[in-house]
């Protein structure tokens, strides 16, 4: 019998020994768990940015409607039991390890008939199959972790709808180096006759989409950023008009600070809007829904003044800056980075500072192989032209600087998700204020 640490542990070492499984596999293992997902309703959600986001949107609103939610998503930030949740709770660690053990002993069967190991992310996603079934949860919604047509989440057989967001050059080593390439990997999620809804502002990439929901006679509603009217935009959060298909135009209030979340918000709501016959839930109740949506590290206030966004690829990085970039008109921004050794941190930091003018920088590290150097860190963001920079590597000291030197602005923490997750980590630990 394992430990919940024991089972982590176990987990985290799967990458070490597995290779990239085909979805037959993972049918195959969903098949003998007993197709925990035959009967679910699943709303299923692939892109490149915001798909996280659309996920919590379409998981709170079913929710206020008095629906039991199943969510997985990833990555975690803190605890890897952030990958299930239940009507926004995380599952325990009893759940969870119940889970584990359910896919362990299929696992260690599958080898000792010369078959594979389940991949990291396919484990993880088998164990939340098993835990929303165990629920008796009403709604599954769940996130693509890479691409779609290859990925795990692809071998349900059923989902009730199919979510394209944001697409952009991202992983480009596995998905292509082309956006139509990365949108017909994403677009691989659409199954016969199941709607689709989709973020068409790439006009290159929504063809492409197009064309597969027509090869699968899945029909198919097309949101864009001009469906959307901004009417406040403050720290608390922004209001705006969506002009929905299905619900006409409506008013709703979104608590994040990212224009963006206007965007992924429209696309939630016009998904619900394509399900509605099968909800049954009223505009008011998916409006209020929507103004209760929290999602972690995506331009997420985490304390007063204090925003914390994962952004690490181009896209995420350019409406980083064009968030930050409307604050620095109200106030001085503090800005507290690191990145990860793989990343190209150079033309990243280059980004940041041709779009935004920092008061002070502090640079800091996370533990690890690919830990990368606060000292050079700050060296960049000083040959970018900014003045005022820090080096602290320890993450705690560097965020306790950094909220000192914020003063009466406003401080983002960015670059790195696993950055934001030490960071809400010791707040939560410290209380701090």
């Amino acid at each position: 019998m394992f430990t919940y640490e024991e089972a982590v542990n176990y987990i985290e070492d799967i990458p070490k020994f597995t290779k990239k499984n085909k979805l037959d596999h993972t049918r195959k293992c969903l098949d003998l768990l007993g197709s925990p997902d035959e009967g679910k309703k699943i709303i299923h959600v692939a892109g490149t940015n915001g798909k996280g986001s659309v996920c919590a949107f379409l998981s709170t609103m079913l929710e206020e409607g008095g629906y039991q939610c199943g969510l997985f998503t990833s990555p975690h930030l803190m605890k890897i039991n952030e990958r299930f949740q239940i009507n926004e709770e995380m599952v325990s660690d009893e759940v969870f390890l119940e889970a584990f053990c359910r896919v362990k002993e299929l696992s260690d069967s599958l080898v000792s008939q010369g078959d594979y190991h389940p991949t990291y992310f396919e484990f993880l996603f088998l164990m939340g199959m098993l835990i929303f079934q165990q629920a008796k949860v009403d709604y599954i919604v769940l996130e693509t972790g890479l691409g779609g047509r290859l990925d795990a989440t692809n071998s349900v057989r059923n989902p009730i709808a199919c979510v394209i967001t944001s697409i952009s050059l991202d992983h480009v080593e596995y998905l292509g180096d082309t956006v139509s390439q990365i949108a017909g990997e994403k677009a691989g999620i659409i199954k016969k006759g199941v709607p689709v809804i989709y973020d068409g502002n790439d006009s290159e990439a929504a063809q492409v989409i197009r064309k597969k929901a027509e090869e699968m006679e899945a029909p198919c509603w097309e949101v864009k950023e001009e469906s959307q009217e901004m009417t406040s935009y403050t720290r608390e959060g922004i209001r705006f008009i969506c002009h929905s298909r299905h619900y006409g135009d409506t008013g709703l209030f979104v608590p994040f600070i990212a224009r963006y979340q206007m965007m992924n918000a429209a696309l939630a709501l016009e998904t619900m809007g394509v399900l509605k016959e099968v909800h049954g839930l009223s505009r008011e109740t998916l409006e209020k829904g929507m103004e209760h949506t929290r999602w972690q590290g995506r331009m997420e206030t985490i304390l007063p003044g204090v925003i914390a966004d994962g952004a690490h690829n181009e896209d995420g990085i350019a409406r980083f800056v064009e968030t930050a970039g409307y604050f620095q008109q109200q106030c001085p921004i503090t800005l507290l980075f690191t990145t990860v050794s793989d990343k190209d941190y150079t033309d990243m930091i280059g980004r940041i500072c041709s779009g935004l003018h920092f008061a002070h920088v502090v640079t800091t590290e996370i533990e690890g192989s690919r830990k990368q150097s606060a000292q050079e860190l700050a060296q960049l963001f000083r040959e970018n032209g900014c003045e005022s920079v820090r080096a602290v590597p320890q993450v705690c000291q560097a965020f306790d600087c950094a909220c000192q030197l914020k003063g009466e602005g406003m401080l983002f923490v960015a670059g790195s998700l696993y950055l934001v997750g030490e960071i809400k980590d010791y707040v939560r630990r410290t209380k701090h204020d």
